[in-house]
């Protein structure tokens, strides 16, 4: 394509004078007709800035391709699910060499009788390049199989049947879907939520097998254009679930299924159900709240996770005659220090998911003894730890997932009348890793105002902390999202050529709790920055790296942390990595059309009021780009994502190339096939990870 040394043009996007108003001032966005995806040039400029990358890495094609099979030979290629025993099946998934997606099957009362296919994403996915499986369900009776499939990152999921005894699929099409679905008991209802014009899961619906979808009953439709609708269903597998929620708010809906259902058989006709949807406890601003049912032969009763008047939660309980808050009676109560995070009931006991100093933890308890706890210790200084597939409602076992950056992941169970713990499986590892290679630690930096802010972070044994070394510093800080240190393979082809690899727990985040988030959102979100900021300073001084020797990297939320730390510190980095990023704040959150907008006010805050455009207007990466240096940058985008259009990544790409003085990389990839969350095939996904990593050894002139 081009000779070594030969100066590579970049695109330049063309400019089209535009101007946003909003109480009497003019922002300028030159690059705004960027957003119109019908316009030709806007096809033909993401185009030109995906050749223009290609012909900056074609000198390197090499180490991309040799990446690519490295991190490929670390994955084991044929791998199976630990087996979860429903009734008289085993259900599993398995994967095997060459194939890009799994292939769902089970076996009957044995793992040694015969295996039968349920689905195979495999031929679901031929000929297509983007495939999303968001849920597939087995019917209570175990004939039928109902799956949810997007084809081109879009999050569009459309709902197909399948009968297991033929192996045909149903002529029934659920299109516009949320992508979840729930079971009716009598094997021939599916409960699903669809989308509005915006993208928003707004009605909850009941479909009857064999029917067309037009005709299905409307349960519950969500008005209110801040708060999304899901559906899903209490372990007791007794009660349907309604839920509503935003950012800081939510209200659930429940029907009994016992009032219309009766085994396989219906007492009414499907339209009644609708006459059976109760309010849980009607919506309060600030109020977030989950509930679950208990039912064994002392209790039918709720078990309720809320933060009223606990900032961290607690655990209510109430009759499942009268579910009205007031009525509500606490069973573990709130703690300054430990935010529960989830809860999952079972008949003989249930399970509490806590996160106290940055760390999870898993509390068990028996319905018969709940003042004595059990908890499941965990010896590494960070980790994460999640439940695993839970699906029977009447068993003694609980299990759960463990992994950290140096333990591959790990299905265990636990039995609570022995507190014996069995390891089921674990990922293997090919090619001799050896966990002792490797060390994980956690520290903690300062921030301005004097908060500790926990850093996780692993490297080979040998590690000079001398300041020389490379390090790769994530984060996110966002919606209260916790990010913990899981393990990927992938991760080894940079810490075994001498890079730390950190995450930093940034407020915004929960890690420490509901505080640690709500100290970093509306008119403090600064502090999200500001601490990754002095993250990276904290690992500088002491001499785990050295300014101007870090790559920075974070996604969506995380990819507006990536814009505004370049505006603000640029020279802390060599080089930036920012996934599908939320760039043009100030711009989305004007345009209630789009689909997360008005959701989007209980995190941001609403421009529409001066004081909240003044602040977002302070920050927002697209607004705030200015003439200079950069270090070396790496932008990506989804042609087809519903959560940040791809317009945003592509205009801010144009306007820093536009205002950038030096030399280093700037450059895009947009992927014309897929979404939010980028390749859907295993093999597709290591390829792009093969990019950030070749993009990476570039701008540190490390040979492979």
């Amino acid at each position: 394509m081009t000779e070594k040394n030969q100066i590579i043009a970049p695109p330049q996007a063309e400019k089209r004078p535009y101007f946003h108003e909003k109480f009497g001032e003019k922002r300028s966005d030159p690059y705004a007709w960027i957003r119109d995806r019908d316009d030709p040039k806007t096809i033909q400029y993401l185009n030109s800035e995906n050749s223009y990358l290609e012909a900056v890495l074609k000198p390197d094609e090499d180490t991309r391709s040799k990446l690519f099979e490295e991190i490929k030979k670390k994955i084991n290629e044929n791998d199976q699910s630990a087996p979860v025993k429903i009734d008289e099946y085993y259900y599993y998934e398995k994967i095997s060499a060459g194939q890009q997606y799994e292939v769902q099957c089970r076996r009957h009362e044995s793992m040694g009788n015969a295996e039968e296919i349920l689905l195979d994403l495999n031929l679901l996915a031929k000929g297509r390049t983007y495939l999303s499986v968001s849920d597939s369900e087995v019917s209570p009776n175990h004939r039928f199989l109902a799956y949810s499939a997007d084809f081109d990152g879009s999050e569009k999921y459309t709902i197909r049947i399948k009968d297991l005894t033929t192996g045909l699929e149903l002529s029934d099409e659920i299109p516009n879907t949320h992508g979840s679905l729930v079971w009716g008991p009598d094997s021939k209802t599916i409960f699903y939520a669809v989308l509005d014009s915006n993208m928003r899961p707004y009605r909850a619906y009941a479909h009857e097998m064999g029917t067309a979808h037009c005709d299905d009953v409307l349960l519950f439709e969500e008005l209110d254009s801040k708060y999304f609708l899901g559906v899903s269903e209490t372990s007791s597998e007794e009660y349907l679930s309604i839920e509503i929620g935003g950012h800081e708010t939510s209200e659930s809906w429940y029907l009994k299924y016992s009032e219309f259902f009766k085994n396989e058989k219906r007492f009414c006709e499907l339209d009644s159900l609708k006459k059976g949807v109760r309010c849980f406890q009607k919506r309060i601003h600030g109020h977030e709240y989950q509930f679950e049912h208990v039912k064994n032969a002392k209790q039918d009763e709720f078990y309720v996770l809320t933060n009223s008047d606990a900032k961290n939660f607690k655990v209510s309980k109430t009759s499942i005659n009268d579910t009205d808050m007031k009525n509500w009676i606490d069973l573990v109560p709130h703690r300054d220090d430990v935010m529960i995070e989830g809860i999952e009931v079972f008949e003989a006991f249930w399970v509490i998911t806590e996160r106290e100093n940055g760390l999870e933890k898993i509390r068990i308890m028996s319905h018969d003894d709940p003042v004595n706890p059990k908890y499941i210790d965990f010896d590494e200084e960070a980790y994460s730890v999640s439940s695993d597939e839970n699906p029977n409602y009447k068993t003694a076992d609980y299990r759960y997932g463990y992994e950290s950056f140096i333990t591959p992941d790990t299905v265990y169970q636990f039995n609570i009348e022995t507190s014996d713990r069995t390891t089921l499986k674990q990922t293997v590892v090919p090619g001799g890793y050896r966990r002792e290679n490797y060390f994980c630690e956690r520290i903690f930096a300062e921030s301005l105002d004097g908060k500790k802010i926990p850093i996780s972070l692993f490297y080979k044994k040998g590690f000079k902390k001398d300041g020389s070394s490379p390090l790769y510093l994530y984060a996110y800080g966002s919606y209260g999202y916790s990010v913990n240190a899981g393990f990927r393979v992938s991760r080894f082809s940079l810490v075994d050529r001498g890079f730390c690899f950190a995450v930093a727990h940034i407020r915004g985040g929960s890690e420490l709790g509901r505080e640690w988030y709500e100290s970093a959102k509306f008119l403090t979100k600064k502090r999200t920055f500001t601490d990754y900021i002095d993250c990276a300073e904290h690992l500088i001084k002491n001499n785990y790296t050295n300014s101007g020797q870090i790559v920075a990297c974070g996604g969506s939320a995380g990819g507006m942390l990536m814009g505004v730390t370049l505006n603000e510190r640029p020279e802390l980095f060599k080089a930036v990595i920012a996934h599908v990023p939320f760039v043009d704040v100030l711009t989305t959150m004007l345009d209630d059309n789009l689909p997360l907008t008005q959701m989007e006010y209980d995190e941001w805050g609403n421009p529409n009021d001066r004081e909240y455009y003044n602040y977002i207007l302070s920050y927002s990466p697209y607004d705030n780009l200015k003439t200079g240096d950069l270090p070396h940058v790496l932008v990506t985008a989804g042609l087809n994502d519903p959560r940040v259009t791809f317009w945003e990544p592509a205009k801010w790409v144009a306007r820093a190339r536009e205002l950038k003085n030096n030399t280093k990389m700037l450059l895009l990839h947009t992927n014309m096939d897929a979404g939010h969350g980028g390749a859907s095939g295993r093999y597709d996904s290591i390829k792009d990870i093969a990019l950030d990593f070749t993009f990476i050894l570039k701008a540190f002139g490390i040979p492979f």
